[in-house]
């Protein structure tokens, strides 16, 4: 069985947003909706289960989306208590009884082929599998296991002009970053579903969990993913910020910034810069000269006047001849 990894690495491009993260220690979990792969986090429903338990499955996953939508308005008129709670119950039974009556009206549609139970279990899975998008708001932020990845880095640290940081887990409590699953299909049984929302299956929950925020196409393993799962939108990290890497092209400038606002941290932050291996495709990195870099920034532009003063050089400058007059 392979060891996990110590370090988990992300790649960024420079610019005020990553900046600001490094200064104040903080992550951003994003939608997966944002993801630029559009089948990452949306399976598909493979329905291999009963008509009764597909009604329940979505009277579930609907009433208690409608619950949490009708709690957050009442919550924002001002509405709390014992009171908020009757009605937004009755709300979300109403809406669940509105909802499971117009898809079995709709299964009665002449122009829909197969029976009408057919058509209803079609329709009520196509149902179940929009709720799950929106049950599964999860924020997700994503590690590689390289910082030597040249694909990653053109991808993701601006063509090589940005830099890698390197975070541990030795934090307390520990961060539980989960690897990600390549290949395979995206479908999911309706079945795994029932165990999971009916009848509470800690075991089907897992693997529901794993095979909605965890399985990519199988063109991605380059990456070499890990992921941290959490509420969407910036929160403070849970990992432990222990190094940087500049990319190829990273200006010095940027290496000098980010440095001077990590330098004064309670624990040693390394910093290194990439190098090409001669003759191959191949990238390294080497330790950053502190003391070199200090050397050369910052820099302050002064003219040859303010060096030398304004009379420097006067007697050296050629006097025009009575040709040239």
């Amino acid at each position: 069985m392979s060891r996990n990894p110590s370090t988990f690495y992300r790649y960024r491009a420079f610019n005020a947003i990553t900046l600001d993260s490094l200064c104040h220690d903080t992550m951003y979990f994003a939608n997966p909706g944002t993801f630029n792969d559009p089948l990452d986090c949306s399976p598909t429903l493979d329905c291999d289960s009963e008509l009764g338990d597909l009604r329940d499955l979505y009277t579930i996953l609907f009433r208690r989306r409608v619950l949490s939508e009708v709690h957050e308005a009442l919550k924002r008129a001002g509405v709390r208590g014992e009171r908020a709670s009757t009605h937004a119950d009755r709300q979300a039974q109403l809406m669940v009884e509105n909802e499971l009556a117009n898809i079995a009206y709709n299964a009665t549609n002449p122009e829909h082929s197969g029976t009408k139970m057919e058509v209803e279990a079609w329709i009520l899975t196509y149902s179940i599998e929009a709720e799950l998008r929106r049950y599964y708001d999860r924020g997700v932020c994503c590690f590689s296991e390289s910082y030597a990845s040249p694909v990653l880095w053109s991808h993701y640290g601006d063509q090589h002009r940005g830099l890698c940081i390197g975070y541990g887990i030795d934090r307390i409590p520990k961060p539980q970053l989960k690897k990600v699953i390549y290949g395979r299909s995206r479908s999911i049984k309706t079945s795994a579903l029932v165990r999971t929302f009916i009848h509470s299956d800690c075991e089907a929950q897992n693997e529901h969990d794993r095979d909605v925020l965890l399985r990519k196409a199988g063109e991605w393993r380059y990456e070499h993913e890990w992921r941290l799962i959490g509420p969407q939108g910036l929160q403070e990290s849970p990992l432990l910020l222990k190094e940087v890497t500049f990319g190829l092209r990273c200006a010095t400038s940027v290496k000098h910034s980010v440095v001077k606002s990590l330098i004064g941290r309670g624990r040693t932050i390394r910093f290194y810069e990439v190098y090409v291996v001669p003759g191959q495709y191949v990238l390294r990195r080497t330790q950053l000269d502190l003391d070199e870099l200090s050397v050369f920034l910052p820099h302050t532009a002064v003219s040859g006047i303010e060096i030398f003063g304004p009379d420097a050089g006067a007697d050296d400058v050629p006097q025009p001849t009575e040709q040239a007059q």
